[in-house]
């Protein structure tokens, strides 16, 4: 099953069930207005969205209207919760290893999670806006989940049943702040700036057995200004699966509906190396900040900038038929109006 919400219906978007191909939708306001309320009755709504949605995949439904992604908010415009945690240890290591800092060992054996804005998020369509583009912008290409209700202390099968939806992550990091703020010993907050999520939120079952070990086993695609940047495998490497992460998450609080947990930037350790760009014939990367990194250990120094002002990023996952599982997330950097 896929899920949008559409802009134009207020702060919260309108629910729409989307067909697999993502050509067509069909509103749910008799169901539940917001992906929200749905998360929140999901036991008994599902049943219900089930029927419809084979209704409209096999071509049943009176006159589905035309899907269109750039009418798309993220699925939940904004959310009661949004942790990130960071299950790709070669990134972790990586990130750190630039700005001089050890990697503890037992981030190999306990999930590292922070606390994001989730205040608002930004559509998949629309632009990262910052004020200045000495702040290191760069992106980061992840997958997420969305949970419903979780106890507190849960065990990870619980949190493996409590998993409802997957979706792709654009979680931005102002680079050049996040040293600064770290060092204050508090974590991340203004280098931390709104993320973006795909137009579409499915249901695990869409990817069949390519969702096994609570993992995504499954390309992440990103382009920089229409360029392959990378292609790393979202299973590989994943060194906490999702279920781990939940649980970790809900270890000392109840976790509400539509709490969005994110795996962190996917990263592939490629041949026992820290990676290898695309143009080096590796799987690339999922954010600038590898590249750079890896930049320096073979040459002494980055050589690849972080975003400008009219720089593009894309963000893709497919099916092994070739199609688009969530849509696609397509921001262009722009300087802030205000």
């Amino acid at each position: 099953m896929k899920l949008a919400s559409l802009k134009g219906y207020g702060r919260d978007g309108m629910l729409v069930l989307v067909n697999r191909a993502l050509t067509h939708y069909l509103p749910l306001p008799g169901i539940a207005p917001t992906l929200q309320q749905a998360l929140e009755d999901w036991d008994e709504l599902e049943p219900e969205m089930r029927f419809l949605e084979e209704a409209l995949n096999f071509g049943a439904c009176y006159n589905p209207a035309r899907f269109d992604p750039t009418a798309c908010h993220s699925p939940l415009p904004r959310a009661y919760q949004w942790a990130d945690g960071s299950a790709y240890v070669n990134h972790v290591e990586l990130v750190r290893r630039a700005r001089g800092a050890e990697l503890p060992p037992e981030f190999w054996t306990d999930p590292l999670i922070y606390q994001g804005g989730s205040d608002s998020f930004v559509g998949p369509h629309d632009p990262i806006l910052a004020a200045d583009e000495n702040w290191g912008i760069d992106f980061e290409g992840e997958v997420a989940v969305i949970t419903g209700d979780l106890r507190m202390g849960a065990t990870e099968a619980e949190a493996a049943k409590a998993i409802r939806l997957l979706l792709l992550v654009n979680d931005v990091s102002l680079r050049n702040l996040i040293p600064g703020e770290l060092a204050k010993g508090f974590g991340f907050f203004q280098s931390k700036p709104a993320s973006a999520f795909s137009p579409v939120a499915i249901t695990p079952d869409e990817l069949g057995a390519d969702w096994r070990d609570g993992r995504v086993h499954r390309p992440l695609t990103v382009h920089l200004n229409n360029a392959l940047f990378g292609h790393p495998d979202a299973g590989t490497d994943m060194v906490f699966s999702f279920p781990q992460l939940v649980a970790h998450a809900a270890k000392t609080r109840e976790l509400e509906a539509g709490s969005i947990i994110g795996g962190g930037t996917v990263s592939n350790r490629q041949n026992g190396l820290y990676g290898s760009s695309i143009a080096n014939g590796g799987v690339g990367y999922c954010c600038l900040a590898e590249l750079r990194t890896y930049e320096a250990i073979e040459t002494g120094k980055p050589q690849t900038p972080f975003l400008r002002f009219g720089d593009t990023v894309k963000i893709e996952m497919f099916g092994r038929d070739g199609n688009s599982l969530f849509g696609a997330i397509e921001q262009r950097v722009e300087k802030y109006p205000g």
